[in-house]
């Protein structure tokens, strides 16, 4: 599983606990295709961004002009959340990278404005991020 298919797959698994009151493994069992391996990488993606759902959640809160974190939409709450994530915690990866692999994810599910959107909100809360350490 290659980073962008684990990054898809991680905002699958991400979006469908926000639905639905599974547990963490049973929503990977049913994101995964049966041939599907989870990656270190999908895995660092959805546990990272579950354990630190609370301060990540404070930093977009913070960062939503006109908008509640509960009025985003499922898909945009999970890419957002799973993006700062990790911008804020897997430093190998360069943060230009993250941001444009969530423009793009949040491009495919909700066309340019959502790409547009994701992109304001991440920047403005890793800057936020970056000023509190």
């Amino acid at each position: 599983m290659n980073r962008r298919v684990a990054r898809l797959r991680a905002v699958q698994t991400l979006y469908q606990l926000t639905l639905i009151d599974i547990n963490v493994d049973k929503a990977i069992e049913n994101t995964l295709n049966d041939e599907e391996e989870p990656s270190e990488f999908y895995n660092t993606l959805v546990h990272g961004t579950l354990e630190h759902q609370d301060e990540i959640d404070g930093y977009l809160s913070e960062n939503l002009k006109g908008y509640t974190l509960d009025r985003l939409g499922h898909v945009d709450r999970a890419i957002a959340r799973m993006g700062l994530f990790e911008m804020l915690y897997l430093d190998d990866i360069p943060v230009n990278v993250t941001l444009n692999e969530a423009i793009e994810l949040a491009k495919a599910f909700g066309g340019t404005d959502a790409g547009r959107f994701i992109n304001g909100v991440l920047s403005n809360s890793y800057d936020m991020a970056m000023k509190n350490k």
